[in-house]
């Protein structure tokens, strides 16, 4: 048998992470370049890419790109594409969360839930999958949430979209992992990131959280590295169409 740690390793691979200026995302970013692999960030702020590159290196790059801006995908494919080559991994981390009631979701609210949720991640995709196809090999993590499972208040839009990810990662594996790429998707459960500081900054409110796991606490960011480096790498090479709820068994209980 050879090495085992082999399978994790993705010295030659290029990935490109959305979201990539904070959170998860920027810990996507941080953690696929530990493992070897050069990394295109992509997010709105130039400031934080640029800390980014700081703190991964020569094998780092950053593309300012809106995502949502559907005429440029094109454009972004080849930008991300430049300093590396074509990426052989996709990390779809950018996300919103308007939190919104439902008796107060306004059309701008969830178009832009949407368009950044759900509809980046399938267009950006099928922009990048023929470079993959011609390698036989690819890796697309698309971000799921409790609220794939779970309704949540001031959350339908989102969780519309959240629950939208998982027939996408499967429609998505249906269609490409003949090719050599499988699709799966990562399902965070409370982590502390912009995305949820309205939730950390309730003590009271994150410890019900914490209590409500298996695990009995709420996540780190360092939880996220093993289950995203195994979906990114050769490790998960028989795996697709899945969704891995990394929450400390919350929506076990």
């Amino acid at each position: 048998m050879s090495d085992p740690r082999a399978l994790f390793d993705l010295t030659g691979r290029v990935a490109c992470v959305t979201g990539a200026s904070s959170g998860l995302g920027r810990r996507a970013a941080v953690g696929l370049a530990a493992a070897g692999a050069k990394v295109v960030g992509v997010a709105r702020r130039q400031d934080a890419l640029d800390t980014l590159k700081d703190e991964i290196g020569e094998h780092a790059a950053s593309v300012v790109a809106d995502v949502t801006d559907r005429a440029k995908v094109e454009a972004l494919k080849t930008a991300v594409s430049a300093p590396f080559g074509a990426p052989d991994i996709i990390v779809h981390a950018a996300g919103v969360n308007t939190r919104e009631a439902a008796d107060d979701v306004t059309d701008e609210g969830w178009d832009a839930t949407l368009a950044l949720n759900l509809s980046a991640p399938f267009f950006l995709s099928q922009a990048l999958v023929p470079a993959m196809k011609d390698k036989g090999w690819g890796r697309i993590v698309n971000f799921a949430s409790l609220q794939t499972y779970r309704a949540f208040p001031g959350g339908i839009a989102y969780g519309a979209t959240k629950a939208g990810i998982a027939q996408l990662t499967r429609a998505m594996a249906e269609a490409w992992s003949k090719d050599g790429i499988t699709a799966n998707a990562i399902g965070p459960g409370f982590f502390p990131t912009e995305l949820t500081q309205a939730v950390f900054s309730d003590a009271d409110r994150a410890a019900r959280n914490a209590a409500q796991t298996c695990a009995g606490r709420n996540g780190t960011l360092e939880d996220m590295d093993g289950p995203l480096l195994f979906l990114c790498s050769d490790a998960s090479r028989y795996v697709t169409g899945q969704v891995l709820m990394v929450d400390g068994g919350f929506t076990a209980k």
